[in-house]
């Protein structure tokens, strides 16, 4: 998601009227209706992935990309990675459809040109590089270096699904908002550990089945993780803003400025070194990490890139017939409800069931037996859901290779080097 133009909505933001902002923009309710996904892809030469692509081979691809007329929206990252990001769809196969024409126009333009799109959570081999001279991401990376080399790693050679779902409905029950937003940080583990895809780093196993999920949870103190969830949802991630750190203030004539340890609160309280502004607070929200962002909607993270053409396919169809079908919401949840005893106070994605989720996949027990549970309530609500037979047997199909004899994507790939010590946090 881009910033908003630092000339928009130029005056003053007041305290409460952040919090009132905040409240009204980040869950918006209602029954549960349209369903999105947005697809990172790594760009790999087709026939040596790990040669580098050069910088204005890449550049010319992403222009060329840019130009094809598609119904998803085409952005690059940080090092170059792909991102196609659906319309909201009035259903599960509206979404698989539009993007499923999307990718064959780009997978057949890059083809032409000796590329390709990989589905792998982190690049493999190649170490990160910033191919985007941008404000916005040099001071991403300043910041983000002030705490670790993982902020880059993260910039330049990851890639996910990110599946948007509806906010949900104001009442309780198993569509509502409140449910719907604890089931997003439970079933989230899960969902890392099923489908784990990233298990090497710069050619190198790192005894984790999602590196990507276990760099994620070492960005900075504040921004990967989830607001506590003890409290009104509104309410925590209203305080979680406003008392995270500002990443930068921008200026329109000169130098943006890096401070450090202002937060978003304090920076209102003061008005230094300029006062903030609704289009400050909207930027500030772009460069929050969690793993489930409340944008309106429910924008769930943790999900590695997934091989093959239509991998991404089985995610997205997994978590949307979960989240809004209410017979298997309302199963899912009492499933994966156990699991917060584990979870204990820690924010995910730090806490001990989510970093064992990325570690570990489904070589876990516990979290093994709940993917199991999970991916049969998700096998009989896809039917509700209109799925079709494709999507439904390709779900079938992972369940059958991957969720019943506990393995993930990672468990694919190569296996982890001797001497490669298990449970250590990745290391660039």
């Amino acid at each position: 998601m881009r910033p908003p133009d630092a000339g928009d909505n130029s005056r003053p933001l007041g305290e409460a009227e952040a919090e009132d902002l905040l409240r009204c923009i980040c869950f918006k309710t209602g029954p549960p209706r349209t369903v999105g996904v947005e697809l990172e892809w790594l760009v790999h030469e087709k026939h040596d992935p790990r040669r580098r692509v050069p910088d204005d081979r890449l550049t010319a691809a992403h222009e060329s990309t840019r130009a094809l007329p598609l119904t998803s929206a085409v952005t690059v990252e940080p090092g170059g990675q792909l991102e196609l990001s659906s319309a909201p769809a009035a259903s599960l196969m509206e979404c698989v459809d539009a993007v499923s024409a999307d990718l064959r126009a780009v997978r057949s333009l890059l083809d032409r040109d000796g590329l390709t799109l990989a589905g792998i959570g982190i690049d493999p081999w190649q170490p990160a590089r910033r191919l985007l001279q941008d404000p916005r991401y040099e001071a991403m990376e300043a910041y983000l270096d002030r705490t670790s080399p993982c902020g880059r790693i993260m910039m330049c050679s990851s890639a996910s699904i990110q599946v948007c779902l509806d906010a949900g409905e104001e009442e309780p029950g198993p569509l509502g908002h409140g449910r719907r937003w604890q089931l997003a940080h439970l079933l989230g583990a899960v969902l890392t550990a099923a489908f784990a895809n990233s298990p090497t780093l710069e050619g190198r196993a790192t005894g984790w089945r999602s590196t990507r999920q276990a760099i994620w949870a070492q960005l900075d103190p504040v921004r990967p993780i989830a607001p506590p969830l003890d409290r009104e949802p509104r309410a925590a991630w209203t305080g979680h803003v406003l008392d995270a750190p500002v990443m930068v203030v921008r200026s329109a004539d000169g130098p943006w400025e890096r401070p450090q340890g202002l937060t978003f609160r304090r920076w209102i309280r003061s008005g230094a070194p300029r006062p903030p502004t609704r289009a400050d607070l909207d930027y500030h929200l772009t460069t929050l990490f969690p793993p489930v962002r409340p944008r309106g909607h429910l924008e769930l993270r943790m999900i590695d890139a997934q091989p093959g053409a239509d991998g991404w396919q089985v995610p997205l169809a997994v978590t949307a017939a979960l989240f809004d079908d209410p017979e298997a919401a309302e199963r899912v949840y009492r499933t994966v409800k156990p699991l917060a005893e584990r979870a204990g106070s820690r924010p995910a994605p730090r806490n001990p069931l989510w970093l064992d989720a990325a570690r570990h996949g489904l070589s876990d027990p516990e979290l093994h037996a709940a993917a199991v549970a999970c991916f049969d309530a998700a096998l009989e609500a896809l039917p509700r859901a209109g799925a079709s037979r494709g999507v439904s047997e390709a779900v079938a199909a992972f369940h059958e290779r991957h969720v019943l004899p506990g393995r993930c994507p990672a468990d694919d790939l190569a296996p982890p080097a001797r001497g490669t010590s298990r449970g250590k946090e990745p290391r660039p």
